[in-house]
């Protein structure tokens, strides 16, 4: 009997799940090695089905998600979050800087408030749940899915590279956009992954694959003040895709009221 795996959408675009579909000949190789029992955006319909692997896209944003997301852990081996609302929020957990909760910005956008069924705040799964691994990402890489399943069917841990965006460009011979043209970057606190795309085409690194192992933070916000970045403008570079991510959430607080 072939492995199950699922893969299950939370609060989120669905980019994660489009990485898989984009796979190609890699996801047709994988349906010859697993049974998908269930991927709502490819077919398959089976939400609590049992599985060795179930794969998890968005973070927690509804009451209902909170209760659901607890029915996939019991019913999975192991359960990896995939992207970066799953493992920090995502976008929705903006929503987690405001002291009012989500009343006051329903009301001012949807003409029957009361029909939003929202939390006050996004939560990363892990916030509610044991995962077993994170893979970062906006959108997740889908070849480091593809590893850590091959490597799970092979009773081996995963491998979770920890490395900086900074090596990366390194490795491929990118010319430093913070260093050559005094560009804002966060690739040298940002895990790799992506392949240093934004860099490769002359553009800083926003984040988007969350903070790397053991970010410095502090030091490159100073850099970013000396290049005439304004405290809130720092904050924000911070408080995006991966606002609540540990390493990103407090360094953006400390600029959020001024020069820390």
């Amino acid at each position: 009997m072939k492995p199950r795996v699922s893969v299950h959408k939370f609060s989120s675009c669905d980019g994660c799940q489009l990485a898989f579909i984009n796979a190609g000949p890699a996801l047709l190789e994988l349906a010859g090695l697993v049974d998908i029992v269930h991927f709502a955006e490819a077919g398959p319909m089976d939400p609590d089905a049992p599985v060795d692997i179930a794969f998890v896209e968005g973070s927690i944003s509804t009451q209902e998600e909170a209760v659901r997301i607890r029915r996939v852990r019991e019913s999975a081996r192991y359960l990896i979050s995939i992207g970066a609302c799953a493992t920090a929020g995502g976008l929705q957990a903006l929503r987690n800087f405001n002291a009012q909760g989500v009343d006051d910005w329903t009301r001012a956008i949807y003409a029957r408030p009361e029909f939003i069924e929202s939390l006050d705040k996004a939560s990363a799964i892990s916030d509610q749940v044991k995962v077993d691994l994170e893979l970062w990402g906006c959108p997740v890489n889908a070849q480091q899915v593809f590893t850590a399943i091959r490597r799970l069917l092979f009773g081996a841990l995963p491998f979770v590279d920890n490395e900086k965006v900074c090596q990366a460009c390194k490795r491929q011979g990118i010319v430093c956009v913070l260093v050559t043209r005094g560009t804002p970057c966060l690739g040298p606190v940002t895990r790799t992954g992506c392949g240093a795309i934004c860099p490769a085409f002359g553009r800083d690194c926003y984040g988007c694959f969350g903070p790397a192992e053991t970010p410095n933070t502090a030091p490159l916000s100073r850099r970013f003040q000396g290049l005439g970045l304004m405290p809130e403008d720092i904050a924000r570079r911070f408080h995006f895709i991966n606002s609540q991510a540990p390493g990103f959430l407090e360094e953006g607080r400390n600029w959020d009221q001024g020069t820390p």
